[in-house]
């Protein structure tokens, strides 16, 4: 076949491949902003070690009404389970990593959901252009918000498992550092890893608004949680700004719910400030950004 032929049959789309399947996934900085929830779907996917939350599915890609129980991890690191009581589990740590987050937990629902009863969902299928997003196929006018566990014995509520699903079982459940939410402000947790206790807060603002913001509360020295405690920086992870402070590990999580109500109206009223960062603040921003980490 001569070039010229070879040309058409790609120009006419007939021998061409689908661009959808060809071309990479679009990054999306901040995967789930337009969610009912957006704080607390980061949450469920970066920060809490066993957790759950139910959504609903709509739309045209699914059968709409069809329920899927995210939880953050699941046996063998499957990343979706269809159990043989029909039930949809998926796993919102054990996905994909295309660069768009809500479109590799979209893929992983979808594909869950087109599993027989009794079946895992043992790979995570690669999605395209073509995958819908999250915001394409969950019910956006209910709310989210993941609750917190102390085991993942809900894994297996009325099912059997075998020797090595047990193991499973047990090794995960051992894995889990105690978590507690806090009450003060949406998606701020108190955990406890080993001798250590901190709180980590997920800020639902701009990224650089918020970094703004914490720079001028360390500038100002109103960073902390009182007494005792220190702001050690924060990470960044789905285009949103995670705060870490480090606690008197003697004290229990409710201890510092005031301070934590507090530093709530410090912070708001940091990000609402317009004024041009001083020369501390600057410094105080440089320091923060320095000790920044971003996950996955």
């Amino acid at each position: 076949m001569g070039k010229a032929s070879r040309r058409r049959r790609h120009t006419d789309g007939s021998a061409a491949p689908s661009r959808a399947r060809t071309e990479p996934v679009p990054f999306e900085a901040r995967p789930f902003a337009g969610l009912p929830g957006e704080t607390e779907w980061v949450a469920i996917r970066e920060i809490l070690p066993a957790a759950t939350a139910t959504v609903r599915l709509v739309g045209p890609h699914a059968a709409d009404g069809t329920e899927i129980l995210l939880t953050t991890v699941l046996p063998l690191a499957w990343p979706g389970l269809h159990r043989s009581d029909g039930r949809l589990l998926v796993a919102t740590q054990s996905g994909g990593s295309s660069g768009d987050a809500s479109r590799d937990l979209a893929g992983q629902m979808l594909a869950t959901a087109a599993l027989e009863p009794g079946t895992p969902l043992v790979t995570v299928p690669s999605p395209t252009r073509a995958t819908p997003r999250l915001q394409d196929v969950v019910d956006l006018t209910a709310g989210f918000e993941a609750e917190l566990h102390e085991g993942f014995d809900f894994w297996v509520e009325g099912q059997e498992l075998d020797e090595e699903g047990r193991a499973s079982l047990e090794r995960a459940n051992e894995a889990i550092v105690p978590t507690v939410r806090m009450a003060a402000l949406p998606s701020a947790y108190w955990v406890r890893i080993g001798d250590r206790a901190h709180i980590r807060h997920v800020l639902p603002d701009d990224e650089d608004a918020a970094t703004d913001a914490l720079a001028r509360l360390h500038a100002a020295a109103s960073d902390g949680l009182g007494e005792g405690t220190r702001l050690l920086g924060a990470f960044r992870t789905a285009g949103l700004l995670v705060p870490v402070w480090d606690l008197d590990p003697e004290l229990e999580a409710g201890t510092y719910e005031d301070a934590l109500t507090a530093w709530g109206s410090r912070y708001a009223e940091a990000l609402a400030a317009d004024a041009p960062l001083t020369a501390e603040e600057r410094r105080a921003r440089s320091g923060l950004l320095s000790r920044q980490v971003t996950l996955r």
